[in-house]
């Protein structure tokens, strides 16, 4: 179900070390902790695309993986969009999400933000997935990444920096609620299912609603109404702080629908939430400075 994808940039693989090699590895279609994969998995081919794995050279000297997916005319044109993965990390199901914006014109880059740490996508048990590489996973570790891959986009000319903007999925939608706030310049950024509340601590030092009324990049908070991990309590209280704030930023709540929604692979996945979602965060994109051009 892999579509095929192209080699690592070759001056990226004849610099690497055999360090950088491990931090460069990608997960080989769907994390196993995932697999069985659902039968309503979607599937997005290159064709007419530029798609595969990258290596972004990140702060601390080192290289991590990345995925990226851009449109094969005008390079360096495209709106950069960053893609930021669930527990799971940077497998087949992130990579397709890469390749759906990248048909609408953007140049989206999915980076291995848990590659110090260990390979989720080797791990079969979620709760180890947490407790042995995403629990020590620092918030400043991750947001470093997340620069590092928009310099790498812009020295590289992958894409359009000025009109960046930022979309993640469950740890990743909390993520995008901090780096929106981490980073001013971007133009916007969609949160789908992040957690909002929690107890401070040295590797999370804050979360989104800690954020919230302080923020100036217009953030679109996607959520289920159905999600255990995720109380409405703390989605309203997000609201809350966010009407105090001057970004402009929604929350939109599907009543239905469970965590992880989106995710097409896992039976968690409701179509019709999904696809509101995905043309929510099109609209979201396109009217607040991220729209392709042309």
């Amino acid at each position: 179900m892999t579509p095929t994808q192209d080699p690592p940039n070759a001056g990226d693989a004849g610099r690497a070390t055999r360090r950088e090699l491990v931090l460069g590895a990608l997960a080989a279609g769907f994390a196993l902790a995932v697999r069985p994969v659902s039968a309503t998995t979607i599937v997005t081919g290159s064709d007419g695309l530029v798609a595969g794995p990258v290596a972004i050279p990140a702060a601390d000297g080192t290289r991590i993986a990345g995925y990226r997916a851009r449109p094969q005319a005008d390079p360096g044109r495209a709106p950069v969009v960053l893609v930021v993965p669930e527990i799971f990390g940077v497998h087949e199901h992130i990579r397709d999400v890469c390749r759906r914006l990248a048909r609408r014109g953007y140049c989206a880059v999915a980076p291995e933000l848990f590659a110090r740490q260990g390979d989720v996508a080797a791990l079969s048990d979620v709760a180890q997935i947490i407790a042995e590489v995403v629990s020590k996973v620092p918030d400043e570790q991750v947001l470093a990444d997340l620069d590092a891959t928009l310099a790498w986009a812009q020295a590289e000319h992958e894409g359009d920096v000025a009109r960046a903007a930022v979309t993640g999925f469950c740890w990743g939608g909390r993520i995008t609620w901090l780096y929106a706030a981490h980073r001013p310049a971007l133009k916007a950024a969609v949160a789908w299912y992040g957690r909002l509340a929690g107890a401070p601590s040295a590797l999370q030092p804050r979360h989104p609603l800690d954020v919230a009324a302080t923020l100036t990049v217009p953030v679109l908070g996607l959520y289920g109404g159905q999600d255990a991990g995720i109380p409405l309590e703390s989605v309203e209280r997000m609201r809350a702080a966010l009407a105090a704030g001057r970004s402009g930023s929604q929350i939109v709540v599907y009543p239905d629908a469970p965590h992880a929604f989106h995710a097409d692979y896992r039976p968690s996945y409701r179509e019709a939430a999904a696809k509101d979602g995905w043309e929510r965060l099109l609209a979201w994109l396109g009217a607040h400075g991220a729209a392709p051009s042309g």
